[in-house]
């Protein structure tokens, strides 16, 4: 995986044939591209009726959770529903002793986004220890923003429902739709063990854990001591675009601003040109359904440029959905795009400067690492 974000840029100038390339319709993309659209749609009408909150996690985890095959979905999504589940218990007993101790919660922070980075790199089924690590440290994160206990508990609650009923979705729609042809590159040589076999020798999986929770704790400390939360993008931000090399990062990185670009302009032009003439949820579907596509379309292209297309989707929830009514504050944007430029700077510094890995000294190490074990890398 990490080769392929190396590889995402055409060798030559040739940007618009590489582009045309990219882009170009096939069944497989068609189908896909529809069921992310009918599973954020169903998101969407679900949230809004039900009241469950998180509208916007919601409608992302649909493409959190779709892969090209019927198996890797099923596989993200039940991993992502227990991973975020054992995450949001294991937060709440974590908030014993850190609510209201920014001493402690701060080091438990710290030590969620290790674990995490670290478990993604040496285990076979690194994608479910990334989680945890992430979701631990994200409702961390966000302690000091709850007025009272009794609101945490219940949100944290409410926030696994928001993830688990959308998984749940995502998996039904791809085991109902997608052909049974997709499947075939979802077989691969079964891992040997738990862990892969350099887990404990190796010092750069230390290294690149350490490499992310500097960064991502510099942002948290950053918009922290500058009483600015709206920027806590930068925190995820540091989390999702790490990858084992240096350039993979930096690959990483681009096409998350090149997507969340994409994703803000839509929004704000959505916020101030069709949400305030819009009166009925239909409208807003049909909104969401038109950005849900464009978005889909390029996340089921290539792994060269689909990451851009969850970003696009990441983006433009985030900055529409603050409840159950669209968002009208281009504030927010403001902040979320402004957050996302933050992590990414933090995290290509520290990366260039500190422990700089690069792939041909890996000599496709991390490529083979990667696929063995199907990290966060593709859910990011």
């Amino acid at each position: 995986m990490s080769a392929t974000f190396i590889e995402a840029c055409p060798s030559d100038s040739d940007w618009i044939g590489w582009l045309k390339r990219e882009l170009a319709p096939t069944h497989a993309r068609k189908i896909r591209t529809a069921i992310l659209v009918g599973g954020v749609v169903l998101c969407v009408i679900i949230s809004m009726t039900l009241q469950v909150p998180q509208l916007a996690l919601s409608a992302y985890m649909v493409f959190f959770g779709s892969k090209e095959s019927r198996l890797l979905t099923t596989i993200t999504g039940l991993g992502g529903a227990i991973g975020s589940g054992i995450a949001i218990g294991a937060s709440l007993m974590l908030y014993k002793f850190t609510y209201g101790h920014p001493e402690l919660r701060i080091p438990a922070m710290a030590m969620a986004v290790f674990l995490g980075l670290w478990l993604s790199r040496i285990l076979v089924l690194g994608r479910i220890g990334f989680i945890i690590g992430f979701f631990v440290a994200v409702s961390q994160s966000i302690g000091e923003a709850v007025p009272s206990p009794e609101l945490l508990v219940r949100g944290l609650l409410w926030l696994w429902v928001a993830v688990a009923y959308a998984l749940a979705i995502t998996v039904v729609l791809h085991l109902l739709f997608l052909p049974d042809s997709a499947t075939v590159s979802a077989h691969r040589s079964k891992p040997k063990g738990l862990a892969v076999p350099d887990a404990f020798t190796n010092p750069a999986h230390v290294r690149f854990a350490l490499k992310v929770t500097f960064a991502a704790m510099f942002c948290y400390i950053l918009y922290s001591g500058i009483d600015w939360p709206g920027i806590r993008t930068a925190f995820i931000t540091c989390i999702f675009i790490a990858l084992e090399s240096t350039e993979a990062t930096m690959r990483k990185a681009t096409l998350r601003i090149i997507g969340c670009l994409i994703g803000g302009v839509l929004a704000i032009l959505s916020i101030v040109f069709l949400i305030p003439h819009m009166e009925r949820i239909a409208s807003l579907i049909m909104l969401v359904a038109a950005v849900a596509a464009l978005a889909g379309w390029v996340a089921a292209g290539s792994q060269k440029i689909a990451y851009a297309g969850l970003q696009i989707a990441f983006a433009f929830f985030v900055s529409v959905f603050q409840g159950y009514a669209p968002d009208t504050d281009l504030d927010n944007i403001r902040n979320r795009v402004v957050g996302i430029l933050l992590g990414i700077v933090v995290t290509s510094l520290i990366f260039h400067y500190v422990w700089p890995e690069n792939e041909s000294d890996r000599g496709g190490e991390a490529t083979r690492s990667v696929t063995a074990k199907g990290t966060h890398v593709a859910a990011g």
